[in-house]
């Protein structure tokens, strides 16, 4: 009976070779999107700044879009996490510096800039999930401290919105760097007010 294995293409094994040159056009791909931006990254370049050859670009992602998205939504995750440490104040404190570090990159500046156009690409929609799932995230720690009583019962969005707006208008005006010291006042300032305008059972 004749051996049929040497027939077959070899199975491409999870964290082999393939995973690793994959794993390199998506970090090339963030590099030059957050270098040049979505509008003038250039498909042809990725490969010279992975080290990779170009066949293993185009067999892998045929498509410039779909590479882009791929490659953001794998390395923007950090963005939408929010920390339980049972301490709401502290947990506040630490999303908003990770955020401004977060957005004074130039990925993030990217990230920003990205959602502004009206077309809506799936470039466009991808990022723009990005930050949905970030919104996500602050809305479900905010309401488990109200469960817990941390908080009194608040709007969940409008105090992710409270919190985060000024640390995108210190990032974007590029006066001066985001510190911790912004981000413990901003978060004081908000559950302060959020506690003292809460009503009275």
């Amino acid at each position: 009976m004749a051996d049929r294995t040497a027939d077959r293409p070899p199975a491409r094994r999870p964290g082999g070779r393939n995973a690793r040159v994959r794993a390199q056009i998506l970090a090339a791909t963030v590099e030059l999107v957050a270098r040049d931006g979505i509008a003038n990254f250039r498909y042809e370049e990725v490969a010279e700044t992975a080290g990779v050859h170009k066949t293993s670009v185009y067999r892998n992602w045929p498509d410039r879009e779909e590479l882009v998205v791929e490659a953001l939504l794998r390395y923007v995750e950090d963005l939408a996490s929010v920390a339980d440490t049972g301490d709401i104040h502290r947990d506040l404190v630490d999303f908003l510096v990770a955020l401004a570090g977060g957005l004074e990159t130039p990925f993030g500046r990217t990230l920003e800039q990205a959602i502004q156009p009206a077309r809506q690409s799936r470039t466009v929609q991808a990022l723009t999930r990005i930050l949905d799932e970030r919104v996500a995230a602050m809305r479900r720690r905010v309401d488990t401290a109200v469960e817990r009583g941390e908080l009194p019962p608040v709007d969940s969005p409008f105090l992710g919105e409270m919190i985060s707006g000024p640390v995108h208008l210190i990032v974007n005006r590029g006066m001066r760097p985001f510190t911790r010291k912004d981000a413990e006042r901003i978060v004081g300032v908000v559950l302060a007010g959020i506690r003292a305008t809460a009503p009275h059972a």
